[in-house]
């Protein structure tokens, strides 16, 4: 459980300086950033988005984006830049299915390292990532011989709203730090 004190993204910086997963430079870079709303008090959400602008996550749009391939492609990029050059996406393609009874049955392949992964995700749009689909494929990047494995954050909701999903690659340790200190969980 979260402790009493207000999360914010000094405090936040701060925590992850502590767990090893922020440099100093980083979280002073990205609080000269955020100064006008570093004392602010975050959201559950806000503080799971906060981990990507500190270069910890990366996230799955849940709004609309533009091409699915180019989104995954580009989604799959972020990702595996987190790894510090430890996994090498390339060759993301989509193969589209038909649209049956309102949605698609696709296969979202790419290469980890030279390695064909293949994923199959369900489209009810060209617009809308298949969360699961993309979380699966994020997944596949954890690095090999190594403690930290992506994660996805989950967070209190409020009731009819969308959220992105948030995935941070991080040890169980600092897992544990996020935890006890921000109150999210992971999954």
């Amino acid at each position: 459980m979260s402790d009493t004190l207000t999360i914010t993204y000094e405090r936040m910086a701060a925590v992850l300086q502590r767990s090893g997963m922020l440099s100093r430079e980083r979280a002073l870079a990205v609080l000269a950033r955020f100064a006008e709303y570093a004392h602010d008090r975050l959201n559950p959400y806000e503080v799971a988005c906060a981990l990507e602008a500190f270069g910890l996550a990366v996230s799955v749009h849940a709004d609309d984006i533009d091409y699915l391939e180019e989104g995954y492609a580009n989604l799959l990029q972020r990702a595996a830049a987190l790894t510090g050059g430890a996994i090498i996406v390339a060759n993301v393609r989509l193969h589209e299915g038909e649209f049956v009874a309102g949605s698609r049955d696709d296969v979202l392949e790419f290469e980890r390292n030279g390695e064909l992964v293949s994923i199959s995700a369900e489209h009810y749009s060209d617009q809308y990532y298949d969360h699961l689909a993309a979380c699966d494929a994020i997944d596949h990047l954890s690095p090999d011989n190594d403690p930290r494995s992506f994660r996805i954050v989950d967070f209190e909701r409020e009731e009819h709203r969308h959220y992105d999903s948030i995935l941070v690659l991080a040890t169980p340790e600092q897992a544990e730090a996020m935890r006890k200190h921000f109150g999210l969980e992971f999954h």
